[in-house]
C-alpha cells in the first residue's frame, strides 16, 4: 500500500492540467489536514491483552465536516488511509455534498476476534479518537469489515463519553439507533443509477449485456441483484476465496448464490447442494480471474489495486465501473484507456454510500426520518446529476471519465479555497 497515496495524487494531477488552479489550492489539495495514530488496548476473552493500531485522517474540510468510513483489515496502513481520505474529499465534491473527506482504519483481522472482542475494539477506538471526531467535525461510517452493528457501538460509546445522545456522530447505524432506510444498499444503488445512465447514453441493449462482479460482499451482491432484476446477464461472481463463471449461456442468480454463501461461508463450490447445484452450469476460477472474463461490464467491488499493469492487457470488458475504491492502478488505467475501455471512476460510481450517509446525518440532526422511496428518489437525483455533469466535461474536453470527475470535483474545491483569499489577492493583483 506504500504507493497508494502517491497514485491517488497522480489522478488529480492529470485533471489539474485541464483547469486553472491557484498555487494555494494546489498546495492544500495535496496534503491531509490532520492525521492521528492511536493504540487501542483490548482485553481478549482469554484474559490476555492485545494492543491494536488505528488511524484517522481528515484530508480536507473546506466544504464541510469530513466524512468517511472506518475499515478493519490486516493490511490497513497510514498511506492507505490517506489515499482513501483523499478520494473521499473528491467523491463528496463530485456529488455536491457539504462534506470534506476523511477515513479511518484499524490493523486487525476481524475474523480472528469474537463479537465481544470486536465490541471492545470498536469502543476503544472511539475513546481514543474522541477529540478528533464530532457531528460537526468528522463523521465516521462503515467500510471494509465494519457494519451497522459496529457503527451502533461507536455511536453509543461517543454518547457515553459526551454524556448526551449524539446519533449524528456516525452514519450507517441500525435503523433502531437512528440509521436511514436505504443505507444498506446505497453504494450499489448509486452505481446502478450511474450504469443505467451510461447504458442509456451509449444506446446499449440492457437485456443483452453481460456482467462480471469481483467482490461479493454488500456492494457486490446488491449491484449484481439490481442488474439481474433488470435483465442484465450476471456471468461471473467472486469473493476473496474464489469465483464462479456461468457456462453454456447461463446466468447466475445473486439471491441463490448469497443464500448458499451465507450457509457455507464461501462462493467456491456454491452450486453444490440439491436443486441449487442443478440450476446452473458453471466453472470455478480464482477470484482475480473473474476480472478477465469476456463481458460487457466489469464491476470491481472488492479492494484496491486489483487491476494492474500485469493483468490490464487481459481485461476484455468494454466498460468498467469502480464500485471499490482504487481498484485500478494508474499504470493499468493508462493501458485500459489506450484500449478504449470506458471506466466510470470510484469517486463517481460508489458515491451512493456517502450520499445516503449524508441523508442519514440530516435526518439525525432534524429528528425527522424519511420514507424509503424518498431516499431512493433523492439518491437517484444526486447520482444522475453528477453523472451528467461529469459526462459533459468528458465530451467537452475529450478526456476520460476519471479525469472529468476530478475536474468537476476540483472546480468546487478550488472555488471554495480561493474564496478565502489567494496569494494574488493578498499581493493586490
Amino acid at each position: 500500500m506504500a504507493d497508494l497515496f502517491e497514485s491517488a495524487k497522480k489522478q488529480l494531477d492529470r485533471a489539474l492540467g485541464h483547469i486553472q488552479i491557484s498555487d494555494d489550492a494546489k498546495e492544500i489539495l495535496r496534503s491531509p489536514k490532520e492525521t492521528i495514530e492511536v493504540s487501542i488496548p483490548v482485553r481478549k476473552d482469554d484474559g490476555s491483552l492485545k494492543v491494536f493500531t488505528g488511524y484517522r485522517v481528515r484530508f480536507n474540510d473546506i466544504l464541510g465536516p469530513t466524512k468517511g468510513g472506518i475499515r478493519y483489515h490486516p493490511d490497513v496502513s497510514l498511506e492507505e488511509v490517506k489515499a482513501l481520505s483523499f478520494w473521499m474529499t473528491f467523491k463528496c465534491a463530485v456529488v455536491n455534498l457539504p462534506y470534506g473527506g476523511g477515513k479511518g482504519g484499524i490493523i486487525v483481522n476481524p475474523k480472528e476476534l469474537s463479537r465481544q472482542e470486536l465490541e471492545r475494539l470498536s469502543r476503544g477506538f472511539i475513546s481514543a479518537i474522541y477529540d478528533f471526531i464530532g457531528p460537526e467535525k468528522d463523521i465516521p461510517a462503515p467500510d471494509v469489515y465494519t457494519n451497522e452493528t459496529i457503527m451502533g457501538w461507536m455511536a453509543d460509546e461517543y454518547g457515553k463519553i459526551a454524556r448526551y445522545h449524539t446519533p449524528a456522530i456516525v452514519t450507517g447505524k441500525p435503523i433502531a439507533l437512528g440509521g436511514s432506510l436505504g443505507r444498506g444498499d446505497a453504494t450499489a444503488r448509486g452505481g446502478y443509477y450511474v450504469i443505467k445512465e451510461l447504458v442509456k447514453q451509449k444506446k446499449l441493449k440492457e437485456k443483452s449485456l453481460k456482467v462480471a462482479v469481483q467482490g461479493f460482499g454488500n456492494a457486490g451482491y446488491n449491484i449484481a441483484k439490481l442488474l439481474h432484476d433488470d435483465g442484465y446477464k450476471i456471468i461471473a461472481l467472486s469473493d476473496s476465496k474464489g469465483g464462479i463463471v456461468a457456462t453454456n449461456g447461463n446466468t447466475l442468480h445473486p439471491d441463490s448464490i448469497m443464500k448458499v454463501k451465507r450457509e457455507k461461508g464461501e462462493l467456491e463450490g456454491v452450486y453444490c447442494e440439491g436443486s441449487v447445484c442443478d440450476m446452473i452450469d458453471h466453472k470455478k476460477v480464482g477470484h482475480k480471474k473473474v476480472l478477465e472474463e469476456d463481458v460487457d461490464i466489469l464491476i470491481p467491488a472488492a479492494i484496491e489495486n486489483q487491476i494492474t499493469k500485469e493483468n490490464a492487457s487481459k481485461i476484455k470488458a468494454k466498460i468498467i465501473v469502480e464500485l471499490a475504491n482504487g481498484p485500478i492502478t494508474p499504470e493499468a488505467d493508462e493501458i485500459l484507456r489506450k484500449k478504449g475501455v470506458i471506466i466510470i471512476p470510484d469517486i463517481l460510481a460508489n458515491a451512493g454510500g456517502v450520499t445516503v450517509s449524508y441523508f442519514e446525518w440530516l435526518q439525525n440532526k432534524a429528528g425527522e426520518y424519511w420514507e424509503l422511496q424518498r431516499v431512493h428518489d433523492k439518491l437517484k437525483e444526486r447520482m444522475v446529476n453528477a453523472f451528467k455533469a461529469v459526462s459533459t466535461i468528458q465530451k467537452d474536453k475529450e478526456v476520460s471519465y476519471r479525469t472529468a470527475a476530478y475536474i468537476h470535483a476540483a472546480r468546487r474545491l478550488i472555488e471554495a479555497i480561493d474564496a478565502k483569499g489567494t496569494v494574488e489577492y493578498y499581493r493586490g493583483k
